[in-house]
């Protein structure tokens, strides 16, 4: 199953010459979950999933930036909050590139991606499937598609 999220809020302090010395910031509303299903997103802002009253946030803040296997790829290290529980997390990032969009931002484009386990930030929910097995796996894949628009 896949989902996203429609509310978030981040900063990039990007440094061309010096990538290492970079750094994120990323705040995502929990109740924005969107898994193109109602029922569904109203389980997953329960208190068997996220519990978007007690925890309306995730956050992650980076804590390093090193070079990658490839010349433009990172891996950007950091505390990621999920459900009131602070792990840290190595996201691969490649950089797409910048350009002018069509309004004369410079934008630089970004992906990331990163595995976590759901019950290391508590969230252990489960159901047993009659054929066997559980309803939900552990690992959960993130997978990031930025957009940074340059500040003036």
């Amino acid at each position: 199953m896949r989902g996203s999220f429609s509310g978030f809020e981040g900063t990039l302090n990007l440094n061309g010459a010096d990538p290492q010395s970079s750094s994120a910031t990323l705040t995502i509303s929990t109740a924005s979950i969107d898994t193109a299903n109602a029922d569904r997103d109203g389980h997953l802002r329960s208190p068997d999933f996220l519990d978007v009253e007690a925890h309306p946030s995730i956050s992650f803040v980076g804590t390093g930036v090193k070079a990658g296997d490839d010349e433009n790829s990172y891996v950007l290290s950091g505390d990621i909050t999920i459900h009131g529980t602070t792990k840290p997390i190595d996201v691969e990032v490649s950089f797409e590139g910048i350009a002018k969009d069509p309004f004369g931002n410079t934008r630089a484009g970004f992906e990331g991606t990163a595995t976590i386990s759901r019950k290391e930030f508590g969230i252990s929910f489960n159901a047993p499937l009659d054929s066997g097995g559980v309803l939900v796996g552990d690992k959960i894949k993130i997978q990031l598609d930025i957009s940074a628009i340059k500040s003036a």
